[in-house]
């Protein structure tokens, strides 16, 4: 985890500088009607004979469309290229079905030939149980059920009689020889027809993409020409993709599974290795599909059982090779689809297109979540099936706090502390949870015992986090690391100031005016004690007129007191003068948890209340705590005058 973060490895979608600009709630996402997801579902059921190839045309014209444009940059026309990379993707589909389906006549003649060893592996089954083992009592209970099927009632009538033998029919076919021709072509002709229907739709596609582009266009996004380019070419680059990458990491996979099924002995291997390739499209099922076939083969052909072992062992191993290095090396998790988005796109595609659903889930559902991240519409369907985090962080901490859950949110913590420092946790993600807490309390939305209960979960956050907070303290105490990894600086970003030391100083965290505001103190004294300054902490209630003479201030350097509540001026105000009246030589800083200021603002904030510094961010704060300039002066209180009052004196005499 230090190692992480001194080699400044960053997560990819972390999102954490952000997050401070958009505290505020999250713009819900509009559902469509039950009508209208019926009527999409039942028109895309009732029509697939038409949808089906158009969805098909669709994908292979985004595979195909990056050749097209190769060839065209290489100097041949639109027209020649398209032609010529719409046959040769589709001989080559044309030679993979005759190679396969040679492969499985060829199979289907020796079969018989696997009969024995079939056999012999059953008897070995019944052979190794105890007498009266689960093969034996299961065949004898299916023999005993079929007898008594067999048995005639002798209550019915006939049951008497004596059964007579049945007599052997033999019906002879009188076909013409056209009608044999039909029987054999009927069944073609629809594939065929479908598969011509196809190159003819992406021969046209190919031609006319950019024409198709500009309706498309003008058709559902022509007020919003940046959003809408940016989805289709979003849609097209990934898709296309995801087809080429799947194309090779298939091959690669195939490869030596046929080789290996070659050395093994398995006969076929070359139909397994085809169709481990394109099961291998199907995700999660299809390579379990893949490799059953081979190892039913293994248990056929051979009498022991260490070839299906072996056979089995390939399988496994090239599966984990080819999820564990070739994937992530060639193009990583990139379909932008959550796991159990793509086994429930499977399922919904195979219900409503058959095999060839199954096939396409993967592809179809990338474009749908591609459209539901660009158009608004459909933003649902992102929020469904994407892979990105549909909360963000602060708001996902604020979620696991609400729900009184520590553990998880501590969990969540530590996923970020792998790769960021504490104040960079605290500051962007921990303090806007509570900020996000201390806004459903001024909205009302939060009652006293809910709020009470964020604030021990976040308490019993900062307490789980002890242990992380001990090794990055140490981390800074080794002069190795503080070497290689140069001076240790806040954040990521250039411009924001170094945190200093803050050995030998004494420093008093103390919340406002709540429960919250304690939490908030908590996270900024834990900060603090990783920096080496020693650390106390006080509660809200401390801070009362009447509590503030029981502080121990004596070795206390500076109180720092922190409000999730922007509407604590004038009580910041009361609060810095009477903690200066109780010590005049401590140096007392407000914080405003709140977006960041500019420094000049602050700085007149700061004059205006007697403070010695304002903040508004974790960075800050611990700047200002750990700073060496000498305390501000408590200022006079102006106090208006009295008017005298000019009493007439009576004389006597007058």
């Amino acid at each position: 985890m230090a190692a992480n973060r001194r080699n400044g490895m960053q997560p990819p979608d972390s999102g954490l500088g952000s997050i401070v600009a958009a505290i505020g709630p999250h713009q819900r996402t509009s559902l469509p009607t039950v009508a209208s997801i019926v009527t999409a579902v039942a028109a895309l059921y009732f029509g697939r004979e038409v949808f089906l190839p158009i969805a098909i045309a669709l994908l292979l014209t985004f595979a195909l469309a990056p050749v097209v444009s190769a060839l065209k940059r290489a100097g041949m026309p639109r027209l020649p290229a398209v032609i010529l990379s719409v046959l040769a993707a589709f001989a080559a589909l044309g030679l993979f079905s005759f190679i396969i389906a040679s492969q499985v006549s060829e199979l289907a003649q020796n079969i018989p030939v696997y009969q024995t060893n079939i056999l012999t592996k059953i008897h070995s089954l019944k052979q190794s149980g105890v007498e009266g083992g689960i093969i034996a009592r299961l065949s004898g209970v299916i023999e005993r059920v079929g007898q008594e099927i067999d048995t005639q009632d002798p209550s019915q009538p006939g049951a008497d009689k004596t059964k007579r033998d049945p007599v052997p029919v033999e019906i002879v076919s009188r076909e013409k020889p056209l009608e044999v021709l039909q029987n054999i072509v009927s069944p073609l002709i629809s594939p065929l027809a479908s598969a011509g229907l196809i190159i003819i739709v992406v021969i046209f596609m190919l031609m006319e993409r950019e024409d198709l582009r500009d309706r498309f266009i003008r058709l559902v996004g022509y007020g919003d020409l940046h959003r809408t380019t940016q989805a289709l070419q979003d849609a097209g680059k990934r898709v296309g993709r995801y087809l080429i990458m799947q194309l090779v990491v298939n091959t690669v996979y195939a490869i030596p599974i046929a080789i290996g099924l070659w050395v093994l002995g398995i006969p076929n291997a070359l139909l397994w290795g085809l169709l481990a390739l394109a099961l291998r499209f199907v995700p999660y099922i299809g390579p379990v599909i893949g490799a059953l076939l081979p190892l039913f083969l293994a248990l056929a052909v051979a009498p022991g059982w260490s070839l299906l072992l072996w056979t089995a062992a390939l399988f496994v191993v090239m599966e984990l090779v080819t999820g564990n290095v070739i994937e992530p090396w060639l193009y990583g998790s990139r379909t932008g689809l959550s796991p159990l988005a793509i086994i429930v796109a499977a399922i919904f595609w195979t219900w409503l297109w058959g095999p060839l659903g199954l096939v396409l889930s993967t592809p179809l559902t990338v474009c749908l979540v591609v459209l539901g991240r660009h158009v608004p519409q459909f933003e649902f369907l992102d929020v469904l099936f994407g892979n990105e985090p549909v909360l963000e962080p602060h708001a996902r901490l604020y979620q696991r706090l609400l729900a009184g859950d520590p553990d998880e949110a501590t969990d969540h913590a530590e996923e970020i502390l792998e790769e960021k420092y504490l104040v960079d946790f605290y500051g962007k993600v921990a303090i806007p949870a509570l900020m996000l807490g201390e806004q459903d309390r001024v909205r009302g939305v939060m009652g006293d015992q809910q709020r009470r209960q964020v604030a021990a979960s976040a308490q019993a956050l900062v307490a789980n986090l002890e242990d992380d907070a001990r090794e990055e303290a140490d981390e800074d105490e080794e002069p190795d690391a503080a070497s290689d990894a140069g001076p240790r600086e806040a954040g990521d970003a250039v411009d924001e100031p170094e945190l200093p030391e803050g050995a030998g100083l004494s420093v008093l965290c103390a919340g406002g005016r709540g429960e919250l505001d304690d939490a908030a103190a908590a996270m900024l004294a834990q900060v603090l004690e990783v920096q080496g300054a020693t650390v106390s902490k006080a509660s809200f209630a401390d801070m009362e007129p009447a509590a503030i003479r029981r502080l121990e201030l004596g070795q206390v350097g500076t109180v720092v007191v922190g409000f999730l509540n922007r509407d604590s001026l004038n009580h910041a105000r009361f609060l810095v003068r009477r903690l200066k009246r109780a010590k005049a030589t401590l140096r007392v800083g407000i914080v405003f948890w709140s977006e960041a200021g500019d420094e000049k603002a602050t700085d007149e904030l700061a004059s205006s209340i007697n403070a010695d510094f304002v903040a508004h961010g974790m960075i800050g704060a611990v700047v200002g705590a750990l700073s060496n300039d000498p305390p501000v002066a408590v200022k006079a209180v102006k106090r208006r005058r009295r008017p005298t009052v000019r009493k007439k004196v009576a004389v006597a005499g007058r």
